[in-house]
């Protein structure tokens, strides 16, 4: 079983509400969930919509095909009466498109008249297409009646209540009339799922590693982070700052990493290349912070709501001088828990700026996860506080050590004086002018640490036949829609998938050895979001691995699954 919904619409009919509140009832029924999200830049207006797919098999990535559309605006119908399955239904109000059509795939359900005719009003015509959904599927309205009573408990009985009659309304309008319906869904074995996004992923993350600094100016795709910290703020004790722009946000930021807390900002494109001089800052100072960055179509302002991958050269060669810095690009909710607490760790340990290198589609797709591990995440406080630092007989903080990694004490904690300074510097902290200082604290800060840091980075995921002709290569949002590409074509194929969530520095060659393991392959493909293949370049700059053939995608959208297949089997003839 494996059923996709599309409802489509203009922002401001609350496409995003039906699809949360089916979601959350697949979830609690039992099923695997993925969905995704396409939206212009405006409040109101222009074509929108909400895609949701639900199995009994867990998913990674949206298909073509929509058994369900509901269509809140005429061009919803336009742009995606083609995408319906051969048992397919569209669902709409004629009354309030002023259009009607009488073929077999429509269903005419008139979602305000009965919304007002259960003591509502216009808004809750979501509520009545989320019922008419579930009575189309012939899903028993149970689940969908609780979920509303937790979701307005707060808004009083009579809002409940307008709510679950909208609910039935639909529900029973649907079931009467979609007579031809062949959708066979039933409640599976219930299981407890999360279903969470990429952003909401990302600031479990930095709560689960003890962040508790958090500042940055909204940009989209990484507002989220910003906006699910802050509700956390009374129960975790993390304090977020809207910044009045992105140079003061990533300044904030080193200020209270240097004050002694786990510190982190967030944006996009536009906004990094505000925090560039304050990277450099934190190369120089040898200051920790995480940096999640999320990806959009650009140059300038671009499609601020679509996604890409364009961004990655920018953020290796970002910041003037010479210093390290590490790159996590996950590519599923885990990996962003996950990866986001193994940045915080490696940023305290090796006194160093890491990214979270994220994009617009992984920061709103949805998916079902069974749960963290909580027993893998990982906290050290590399910091000296309290006795540790006052038993400090001369306290250093650039102290010349075998590794290059130096004391990092919080100041006021001793009476010892903590001194930084952007210019560089002596062991002390103090203003330097000699060469031999000079060589000496860039060997330290850098050349010392870079082979210790590539040795924390894990090599890429592997899936798929060990002896593969065809060898799908990718990074970051990428891994699901490869994964089930791979799937689907194993059955006629030899095919694998390499996927990098730890892009940079590169992982060592000594754990796997993918570049020998491309180099024997007959087909090697990199697939990516960007018009260049910046990922391809970085791999042929520190391994020399040429790949010959890419598959690249620049329009803003997201592959899916039969468009990435469909560019497979177009270079087979290659092989």
């Amino acid at each position: 079983m494996d059923y996709s919904i599309k409802i489509g619409g203009e922002a401001g009919q609350g496409i995003q509400t039906i699809g949360d509140a089916l979601g959350r009832v697949f979830v609690r029924a039992g099923y695997h969930v993925f969905s995704h999200q396409d939206y212009e830049s405006r409040i109101r207006g222009g074509h929108n919509f909400y895609q949701l797919r639900f199995s009994s098999q867990p998913l990674a990535a949206s298909r073509n095909k929509v058994d369900i559309l509901v269509a809140l605006d005429r061009e919803s119908i336009t742009r995606h009466e083609k995408d319906l399955t051969v048992n397919g239904r569209i669902i709409y109000d004629a009354s309030a498109l002023k259009f009607k059509n009488g073929g077999p795939a429509f269903l005419d359900i008139p979602f305000e008249k009965l919304a007002l005719e259960q003591d509502g009003d216009k808004i809750m015509v979501n509520t009545v297409a989320t019922g008419a959904v579930l009575g189309m599927l012939g899903l028993e309205p149970d689940l969908i009646l609780e979920l509303i009573a937790d979701t307005f408990k707060n808004k009083g009985d009579h809002v409940v209540h307008a709510n679950k009659n909208a609910v039935r309304a639909g529900y029973e309008y649907a079931r009467l009339h979609c007579d031809t319906c062949t959708f066979a869904v039933a409640v599976d074995e219930v299981q407890q799922r999360m279903l969470v996004g990429g952003v909401e992923s990302i600031a479990l993350g930095a709560l689960a590693s003890g962040c508790r600094f958090y500042s940055a100016y909204p940009m989209t795709p990484s507002t989220g982070i910003m906006n699910y910290l802050a509700s956390t703020e009374s129960e975790y004790g993390v304090i977020v700052e809207q910044a009045e722009d992105e140079i003061a946000a990533i300044n904030m930021a080193l200020g209270a990493s240097y004050a002694g807390v786990r510190a982190m900002t967030g944006t996009s494109g536009g906004g990094f290349a505000l925090m560039v001089e304050g990277l450099s800052l934190a190369g120089m100072t040898e200051t920790p912070i995480v940096i999640a960055m999320g990806q959009r179509p650009g140059p300038a302002t671009g499609l601020p709501t679509r996604t890409e991958q364009g961004d990655l050269e920018f953020l290796l060669s970002a910041g003037h001088g010479e210093f390290p810095r590490v790159i996590f690009a996950p590519g599923t909710p885990r990996q962003a828990f996950h990866l986001t607490n193994k940045a915080f760790d490696i940023a305290e340990k090796y006194q160093i700026p890491v990214f979270i290198l994220f994009d617009t589609y992984l920061a709103d797709s949805q998916w079902t996860v069974d749960s963290f591990d909580l027993n893998q995440v990982r906290y050290i406080d590399y910091r000296l506080r309290g006795d540790a630092f006052k038993n400090q007989q001369h306290y250093r903080r650039y102290a010349y050590t075998e590794t290059g990694i130096s004391p990092l004490a919080v100041p006021g904690d001793a009476s010892h004086v903590v001194v930084v300074d952007s210019d560089e510097h002596d062991e002390e902290g103090h203003i330097i002018e000699d060469a031999a200082t000079r060589i000496r604290m860039v060997e330290k800060r850098l050349l010392k640490k870079l082979p210790l840091i590539r040795t924390e980075i894990a090599p890429p995921d592997f899936y798929g036949d060990q002896e593969a002709h065809v060898v799908l290569t990718g990074w970051g949002s990428t891994y699901g829609i490869i994964k089930e590409a791979v799937d689907e074509l194993a059955k006629s194929m030899s095919i694998a998938m390499l996927h990098f969530s730890e892009v940079f520095p590169l992982p060592d060659l000594g754990l796997f050895d993918y570049v020998s393991f491309l180099r024997k392959t007959k087909l090697p493909l990199c697939i990516e979001h960007n018009a260049t293949g910046q990922f391809s370049r970085l791999l042929r700059a520190a391994t020399g691995f040429e790949f010959k053939i890419q598959i690249n995608k620049y329009d803003g959208r997201p592959f899916t699954v039969e468009e990435l297949i469909g560019e497979v089997h177009d270079r087979l003839g290659n092989i």
